[in-house]
């Protein structure tokens, strides 16, 4: 059976610099009826287990170290066994969420993750945060984003760790440059394409975000 992408929307808050905020978050799953991965586990581990179900989790991926996409990745992984990864340079975000559990392993750009006889490659797309990482998956024309691109521009850099040319360069070099029928799927709001982004880019770098 050939993998396939399932979604499901939790709800909690951000914080980040004294600020805290409601937020809508989008978790993904990815495989089949056997084995399952989970992009940013969100706010309720119970209800990403339960969308999982028996399957086998064979990782809790983080796309960056932001604590609502991050926030219930241990208990996720305490009741499954389940490793987290995240890149290597939001270890320090990493802690101020979690400042006594550590990750299970740390990503690096063009590693690849298998599921479901499914190849996701890490891209390092970082701007958002230091280590943003965002997922192309080839053969079911997919990228997943985080908060690196969103439907209508780049995630936001008005925050600490954030750069705002670091994440157009990111945009540009590493996701612009995919199929233009590459479905993005985003961690929070509506999922795009990369043919209808691409062309405002000039936009996105003349208004500053």
């Amino acid at each position: 059976m050939a993998a396939r992408i399932e979604s499901l929307v939790t709800s909690g808050t951000f914080s980040l610099d004294g600020g805290t905020w409601d937020v809508d978050n989008n978790v993904w799953i990815v495989g089949d009826d056997q084995e399952a991965i989970v992009i940013d586990a969100a706010h309720d581990a119970a209800v990403i287990a339960a969308a999982v179900g028996d399957r086998r989790l064979a990782a809790i991926v983080c796309t960056h170290g932001h604590n609502d996409h991050i926030d219930a990745a241990p208990a996720l992984a305490d009741a499954t066994g389940a490793p987290i990864l995240i890149h290597l340079d939001d270890r320090l975000l990493w802690k101020h969420t979690h400042p006594h559990r550590d990750p299970d392993g740390y990503l690096s750009d063009m590693r690849r993750i298998t599921v479901a006889g499914t190849e996701l490659t890490v891209l390092h797309t970082p701007g958002h945060t230091p280590g943003a990482i965002s997922l192309h998956a080839a053969d079911l024309g997919t990228v997943f984003t985080g908060d690196t691109l969103f439907a209508g521009g780049p995630g936001a850099t008005g925050r600490s760790y954030s750069d705002f040319p670091t994440i157009v360069r990111s945009i540009r070099d590493r996701l612009l440059v995919l199929p233009p029928g590459t479905v993005v799927h985003t961690g929070h709001g509506e999922s795009t394409t990369i043919g209808t982004e691409a062309p405002h880019l000039a936009e996105w770098v003349a208004r500053g975000y």
